[in-house]
Order: structure tokens, then C-alpha cells, then sequence
């Protein structure tokens, strides 16, 4: 009789431990993510993460610094393409699960190092003590922007950048269609090529640097969207685009002065705009500061 009244009790208790076992277990991620879908032009938590990540398991080679740009956009497509996962650049629950299971991340390190702003990566397989230093970057500030000794305002906050050259130095990296900077990719070229050439082909040669700065520019202004694609598809933003030249077949000359303005020089002098005055009908763009006029484009602020 006391062994029947004993077991539902034994029952209860086994079921307790069970249920203790459950709640302390830990799973391979206890918190990754929040619900929202992640995309280009996100900044925050979530891109910091998605980006160590992607980091973690060797398809982003960029800085982890939670803004989302053309590098991340790349890494999680090339992710994606990999897993068999629908290719689309945009970290859904599909996706984020798939590289919850994938990859691990340490957010204590990684958050220590964006805080204290040290040189850092995140890298499967390598001891995290082997991949921290303290930046040696003594007068220029990680999250603002920095000129380089062709004039270039480059934006140092995880968008596309131009050579990185410090003012008053010269680039030590000779960027070419075949070694590109971190954050540009072979389409960003070819697309950059295409809009030089169907926006200034016949102009000076300095003249299609000065074009292709622009639009590097605008990439890295807050004013335009942060990637190539995003400035030169904004609607309305070039008459290439509007008219259709931007599917014409660039020459290399449009090529090589892309290249150059991504090496540094900007003839433009930072302009973030330009027009044609013999065919320009907007008071708009009259009304902008004029910088500097060459060929038949006038350049301005």
C-alpha cells in the first residue's frame, strides 16, 4: 500500500527534474536575433551580429560595425547561395536560423571591441585573443569621416570607401578591377562603368572621374543611399538611367576612370551633383554652390 502512495509522488518528482533539465540544458543559441527582417541600409544589434556571423564562418571579410552596406549584402547573398537558401540579400527567419545553426557568436567580445574601438575580427577556428588590437589609428576618428590627398570625403562608418588615403600620404594599395577594397565588388565596377559611360562619354577624361566621384560620393553621404546600386537606380538621379544608356556596353576608359576615382582622385572636389547647363531646365540645380566646371558638366555641392 505505501509503495502505490509513492509512486505518483516519484512520478512528480521525475517530471520536475525533467522540466529543470529542459529550462537549464543550454541550446546552441539561447538568444540570436530579433524577429524583424534584415536589409540593406539596417544599423544596429542585429547587423552586428549577422555580420559576425557571416564573419564567423568566412563570407564577410569587412569590419564588423553593424551598418549594413554592399559587403554585408554581398557575404549574405554568397551565404545564402550556398545553403540553398533563396537569394535575395535579406536575412529572414529562413535565413537567420540557417546561420544561427552555422556559426557561433561571442557577443561580449565583439560588442567589447566595436566599444572600446579596437582593430578586431571574428573568425571561426582562430583564438579571439589572436584576432584584438587597439587601433592605431591616433587622429582620425573610426565613425567619422576622414579627406584624402585627392580632396575625397570617404565615410569611414562601414559603407562602400574609396582608397583610404589620409591626407597629405600617398595609397600604398594600387586598387584594380581584379584587387578591389573591402565593400565593392565586381558588379559595383561594372555598374559604375556603365553609368560614367552612358553619362559622360565624349566628356574629358577628368571629367569621367569626376563623374564616377560623384556618385562614390553619394555612397558615402547620409544624404543618398549607401550603396552603388541604391545612388545610381534612386529614381530621377541620372538621366542614363532615365533614358535607358545606362545598358550600354562601357569602354575601358569608363572602366579605368572608375578605377581611379576609387584609387582616390576626385576632380569634383567632393560635388555631389553635376548638370549640364546648355540642356539643364531646373532651378534647382542652378540654385546649388558651384564648385568647378569641366567639359561640359558644371559640378556643385
Amino acid at each position: 500500500m505505501m509503495k502505490r502512495e509513492c509512486q505518483p509522488f516519484r512520478i512528480m518528482i521525475l517530471c520536475l527534474v525533467l522540466s529543470f533539465a529542459m529550462v537549464t540544458i543550454p541550446t546552441h543559441e539561447t538568444k540570436a536575433f530579433s524577429p524583424q527582417v534584415i536589409q540593406q541600409g539596417a544599423t544596429g544589434d542585429d547587423v552586428i551580429e549577422l555580420q559576425a556571423r557571416l564573419q564567423y564562418i568566412g563570407y564577410y571579410k569587412g569590419k564588423i560595425d553593424g551598418i549594413f552596406g554592399w559587403g554585408t549584402y554581398w557575404a549574405l547573398r554568397n551565404f545564402q547561395e550556398a545553403y540553398g537558401l533563396k537569394i535575395d540579400g535579406l536575412a529572414g527567419a529562413t535565413t537567420k536560423n540557417k546561420l544561427v545553426a552555422a556559426s557561433k557568436y561571442d557577443e561580449s567580445y565583439v560588442k567589447k571591441n566595436i566599444q572600446q574601438g579596437n582593430n578586431f575580427t571574428y573568425y571561426g577556428g582562430v583564438s579571439l585573443d589572436k584576432q584584438s588590437s587597439p587601433s592605431k589609428n591616433s587622429g582620425t576618428s573610426n565613425a567619422g569621416n576622414t579627406t584624402n590627398n585627392a580632396g575625397k570625403t570617404t565615410n569611414n562608418t562601414g559603407g562602400n570607401q574609396s582608397s583610404g588615403t589620409s591626407s597629405g600620404s600617398t595609397n600604398t594599395v594600387k586598387y584594380t578591377v581584379n584587387n578591389l577594397p573591402e565593400g565593392y565588388s565586381a558588379n559595383d565596377i561594372k555598374l559604375l562603368s556603365n553609368a560614367v559611360y552612358g553619362e559622360s562619354r565624349g566628356e574629358p577624361y577628368e571629367g569621367q572621374v569626376a563623374v564616377a566621384a560623384v556618385i562614390l560620393n553619394r555612397v558615402d553621404s547620409s544624404l543618398f543611399p549607401d550603396t552603388v546600386s541604391g545612388v545610381i537606380f534612386q529614381p530621377g538621379a541620372f538621366t542614363a538611367v532615365s533614358d535607358g544608356q545606362i545598358w550600354l556596353t562601357p569602354n575601358k576608359t569608363a572602366e579605368q576612370a572608375v578605377m581611379d576615382a576609387i584609387n582616390g582622385w576626385d576632380p569634383s572636389h567632393g560635388a555631389l551633383y553635376y548638370f549640364n547647363p546648355d540642356t539643364a531646365t531646373s532651378s534647382w540645380i542652378w540654385g546649388r554652390p558651384q564648385i568647378d566646371k569641366i567639359g561640359k558638366h558644371i559640378f556643385c555641392k
